[in-house]
């Protein structure tokens, strides 16, 4: 993939308070790239600036390989879909998606700067002639010469007009055909069409948020900054349009970059996540990466659930917690380093007292829909376990995993 955007050491400080610390990173172009972190980290901070809302405390901003940091926001090839879809009531949905291209004229302002200055050059002409004319006996056969090339170029100066106006006429017909298709590609783009004359109050809320990226898109930006736009919505339809909004990423090729905390909608559509605490980045990754990999305590507890614990990295491949020593795949520690260590539920197995290495009793059941999280105590901790079979409370049981279910990270 080519790099798009580079950021180099990008830091915003909002009086003493600083709200991003040297941020550093590469996003390529058609890429799908979500800002994840709890409130207050700094990922819409992040994501104004590369939008050009708010200029950083210090470091530079590059797109395509230049320094956009002076290039003011309206004319950086970038748009955004905020929380709010900010649509115009008063417009149906044709003309909210036509909005952006129709203030845009730069084919009209052309043909109004080429018309004035014919004629400007035309009109200058004509007064030497009648400066020069006035000079003369009326008698004199120069003055009948000036008198005719002064006609001629006064009907040449008609002939301009009306040709522009011609000219005018089919560029609105052209431009109007134009607006229209661009206008249908993108409701069909976002699977609205056929509802081009429906008011926008009378949609629902993923409607309206398909109007409003559909706006966004028209205009066909290099890049797409969305700012938590599904926040709005009830869970059902959010997670329906993660989905669009990941085939409308594809099917656009444009790169876009989506701020939320919700960790389900950075899993389901990213490429690229990148995941954010108290103003720095914490781990850049794919989906799989960061879920399976995470690089530290905190990556670990925010994204998904987790069984967090201490532990000693005795030697490579062998880990100890609770007493016990445990064979694993991480490997690059020091001898007897502290180290953390993420089990994820979904990784754990309750099986017979006596048959796994963690003996302990049922504490509580939940049922989750698609699974079961029951709690087993044990006499270090309390571990979370997902799974598909129904255990009673008090039951005393065994918990079972395979090495490579113990993942064993830095402290930080």
């Amino acid at each position: 993939m080519n790099k798009l955007i580079e950021l180099k050491n990008v830091t915003k400080a909002f009086g003493e308070q600083v709200v991003l610390r040297g941020i550093d990173l590469d996003i390529n172009e058609n890429e799908f790239v979500t800002l994840l972190g709890p409130s207050g980290c700094g990922k819409t901070t992040l994501l104004r600036i590369i939008g050009g809302f708010i200029e950083p405390s210090d470091g530079e901003v590059f797109l395509g390989g230049k320094n956009i940091l002076n290039v003011p926001a309206h004319k950086r090839p970038t748009n955004t879909v905020f929380q709010s879809y900010a649509l115009f009531p008063h417009l149906d949905v044709y003309e909210n998606v036509a909005f952006g291209l129709r203030i845009k004229k730069p084919e009209r302002a052309q043909l109004k700067s080429r018309k004035k200055v014919e004629l400007v050059e035309l009109t200058e002409k004509i007064e030497l002639k009648k400066i020069e004319q006035a000079k003369l006996n009326s008698s004199d056969s120069q003055f009948t010469d000036l008198e005719t090339q002064i006609k001629e170029l006064e009907a040449k100066k008609k002939e301009i007009i009306k040709t522009y106006r011609q000219r005018f006429r089919v560029l609105r017909k052209n431009r109007e055909d134009n607006i229209h298709q661009k206008v249908m590609k993108y409701l069909k783009l976002v699977g609205l069409v056929g509802f081009e004359k429906r008011n926008v109050d009378k949609l629902s809320g993923g409607q309206q948020q398909r109007v409003a990226i559909a706006r966004a898109l028209i205009n066909e930006p290099k890049v797409l900054l969305l700012d938590e736009p599904l926040a709005a919505l009830d869970l059902k339809l959010r997670q329906e349009m993660q989905y669009e909004l990941k085939d409308i990423q594809i099917n656009s090729g444009i790169t876009f970059i989506y701020v939320t905390h919700d960790q389900e909608e950075a899993l389901t559509m990213s490429d690229k996540i990148v995941v954010m605490n108290d103003g720095e980045i914490q781990q850049v990754g794919t989906p799989e990466d960061i879920y399976n990999e995470p690089i530290n305590k905190f990556v670990a507890s925010f994204i998904g659930d987790s069984n967090l614990l201490e532990g000693i990295m005795k030697d490579d491949f062998l880990v100890s917690f609770d007493g016990v020593d445990y064979e694993c795949l991480d490997s690059g520690f020091s001898k007897n380093e502290v180290v953390d260590i993420v089990i994820r539920p979904e990784d754990l197995d309750i099986v017979e007292r006596g048959k796994g290495p963690i003996n302990g009793v049922i504490d509580s059941v939940i049922f989750k829909g698609v699974h079961f999280e029951i709690d087993v105590k044990t006499p270090h901790r309390i571990y979370t376990i997902h799974t598909t079979d129904y255990e009673h409370e008090g039951k005393e049981v065994s918990i079972s995993f395979f090495k490579e279910d113990l993942h064993v990270m830095e402290k930080w």
